[in-house]
């Protein structure tokens, strides 16, 4: 009852997001990575076009999920009972995208999410990004992203507890302070101004 996705809704996603980090750090990815015939580390100047690579199309795809979550909310909300759910995404793709729709597709008719647990609350994805990118940002980032200290003090403040206690307890605890999202900004490569950027503490 207090494992795996046991846990609030805006949350769960987090600690999975969080670890999808590695494939975008340096040291990971040079342990992981190898030729498969020689062997041989990747070429520094491919690993530096990979990690920049990052950031390639994070507008879109952050608006998209904008989108979603909208066209999640309109149909579970809405006072009108005969909400097209069609008409409702093309309307919303127009509005906040500013591209149309593809002609001829109903793409709410595949959105799994809309009647699968998320019901409502597919928000969460975009929220659950926030607090992932705080933890990593804060503790494995400042600790170091190999750091057995800090991977203990996660699985003991993150995923030990599970749903038994509210995330943001667990965050506070994990953190140190109240979450935050800077490091959300800063990961789809928006600047905040560095005067009200505060100094992560560990748990």
């Amino acid at each position: 009852m207090f494992s795996g996705t046991h846990v609030e809704r805006d949350f769960v996603e987090a600690p999975s997001q969080m670890l999808e980090n590695w494939v975008w750090e340096k040291e990971p990815l040079l342990r992981m990575s190898k030729h498969y015939k020689d062997q041989s580390m990747i070429p520094h100047d491919l690993l530096e076009k990979l990690l920049k690579s990052r950031l390639a199309n994070t507008g879109l795809f952050n608006l998209r999920q904008i989108i979603l979550a909208k066209v999640d909310q309109s149909l579970h909300t809405s006072s009108n009972a005969n909400i097209d759910a069609k008409e409702e995404y093309a309307r919303l793709c127009k509005e906040i995208l500013g591209v149309p729709a593809s002609p001829g597709t109903n793409m709410p008719a595949t959105f799994g999410h809309l009647a699968g647990g998320y019901d409502a609350q597919y928000y969460g994805y975009l929220w659950s990004e926030v607090y992932s990118m705080d933890m990593f940002y804060t503790r494995f980032r400042q600790e170091g992203i190999m750091s057995a200290k800090v991977g203990v003090d996660y699985r003991n403040s993150i995923l030990k507890p599970g749903g038994s206690l509210d995330a943001e307890e667990m965050l506070k605890c994990f953190l140190g302070r109240e979450p935050k999202q800077e490091a959300f900004l800063l990961s789809k490569g928006l600047r905040i101004d560095q005067a009200k950027k505060s100094t992560p503490s560990a748990c």
